[in-house]
Protein backbone atom coordinates (compact mmCIF):
# COMPACT_ATOMS: atom_id res chain seq x y z
CA UNK A 1 0.00 0.00 0.00
CA UNK A 2 1.45 3.63 -0.54
CA UNK A 3 1.46 5.93 2.57
CA UNK A 4 -1.01 8.51 2.85
CA UNK A 5 0.42 11.83 2.98
CA UNK A 6 -1.23 15.57 3.61
CA UNK A 7 -1.35 17.14 0.33
CA UNK A 8 -1.00 20.28 2.53
CA UNK A 9 1.83 19.57 4.59
CA UNK A 10 3.40 18.45 1.23
CA UNK A 11 2.86 22.01 -0.44
CA UNK A 12 4.33 23.82 2.72
CA UNK A 13 7.16 21.66 2.03
CA UNK A 14 7.76 22.83 -1.54
CA UNK A 15 6.90 25.94 -1.02
CA UNK A 16 10.10 26.18 1.92
CA UNK A 17 12.21 24.90 -0.27
CA UNK A 18 11.64 26.89 -3.31
CA UNK A 19 11.78 29.65 -1.23
CA UNK A 20 15.64 28.45 0.67
CA UNK A 21 16.65 27.77 -2.84
CA UNK A 22 15.72 31.35 -3.92
CA UNK A 23 17.51 32.84 -0.59
CA UNK A 24 20.61 31.11 -1.37
CA UNK A 25 20.69 32.25 -5.02
CA UNK A 26 20.29 35.81 -3.44
CA UNK A 27 22.46 35.24 -0.94
CA UNK A 28 25.72 34.69 -3.30
CA UNK A 29 24.26 37.23 -5.34
CA UNK A 30 24.17 40.03 -3.27
CA UNK A 31 25.46 38.63 0.10
CA UNK A 32 28.69 40.73 1.15
CA UNK A 33 29.23 41.56 4.43
CA UNK A 34 29.56 45.16 5.70
CA UNK A 35 33.81 44.88 5.48
CA UNK A 36 33.99 44.17 2.45
CA UNK A 37 31.46 46.54 1.11
CA UNK A 38 33.72 49.21 2.86
CA UNK A 39 36.92 47.90 1.60
CA UNK A 40 35.64 47.70 -2.44
CA UNK A 41 33.93 51.30 -1.47
CA UNK A 42 37.44 52.46 -0.37
CA UNK A 43 39.27 50.79 -3.25
CA UNK A 44 37.41 52.72 -5.31
CA UNK A 45 37.90 56.11 -3.78
CA UNK A 46 41.65 55.47 -3.96
CA UNK A 47 41.73 54.33 -7.39
CA UNK A 48 39.79 57.85 -8.00
CA UNK A 49 41.91 60.04 -6.00
CA UNK A 50 45.04 58.35 -7.53
CA UNK A 51 43.60 58.90 -11.03
CA UNK A 52 42.59 62.61 -10.24
CA UNK A 53 46.23 62.80 -9.37
CA UNK A 54 47.90 61.75 -12.34
CA UNK A 55 45.39 64.25 -14.32
CA UNK A 56 47.02 67.07 -16.45
CA UNK A 57 45.93 70.50 -16.71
Amino acid sequence: MADIINLNTFRKARTRAAKKALAEENAVKFGRTKAQKNRDKAKAEKADKDLDGKQRE
